[in-house]
């Protein structure tokens, strides 16, 4: 089941983005940079503003919470931007993260392309997208809370532009 996420569940979104961070990054970011981060992304007081501004969404399965996705709203050019998506590691590659991106497309259908960043070296998630239907743009450097990562920016068509 997909649902919205409430703020009864920003303990549970905490730990979920632990949980799947720890396991998605742990030879490609240093410890201490998830932390800092998850400190900052994931603080009670941001995931409320998020909760509150974005759709985000949370999957279940027999009731317990085990995933989620974040989507920017549809901007004024169609576009909408995947912000985060995480699906506990036990429950990866059953069809939640699928399951999360369609029902936040369903949700924002009036968009024409939806975006993602990935890091590079995150084979797992750019497999996922790309079977997914998106299509990687570019690969740029950036620095990630102080260190040198690859980023890959992707995009999925929803609407073919009309002019």
């Amino acid at each position: 089941m997909i649902r919205a996420t409430t703020l009864e569940d920003i303990s549970t979104v905490q730990q979920i983005a632990k949980i799947s961070w720890n396991d998605t990054y742990k030879d490609i970011i240093p410890e201490e940079i998830q932390k800092l981060f998850l400190e900052k992304a994931y603080s009670k007081m941001m995931l409320a503003k998020r909760i509150e501004k974005t759709l985000f969404l949370l999957a279940e399965y027999q009731g317990q919470p085990i995933g989620f996705a974040n989507f920017t709203l549809v901007d004024e050019d169609g576009d909408i931007e995947l912000t985060a998506i995480y699906v506990l590691p036990e429950f990866q590659q059953n069809g939640y993260g699928k399951k999360l991106i369609q029902a936040g497309l369903e949700k924002l259908h009036t968009g024409r392309q939806l975006f993602v960043y990935v890091e590079s070296k995150n084979d797992g998630a750019r497999v996922f997208y790309e079977n997914f239907g998106f299509e990687c743009l570019e690969e740029f450097d950036e620095y990630f809370e102080g260190h040198p990562l690859s980023t890959a920016k992707y995009v999925y068509l929803l609407k073919t532009p009309t002019y």
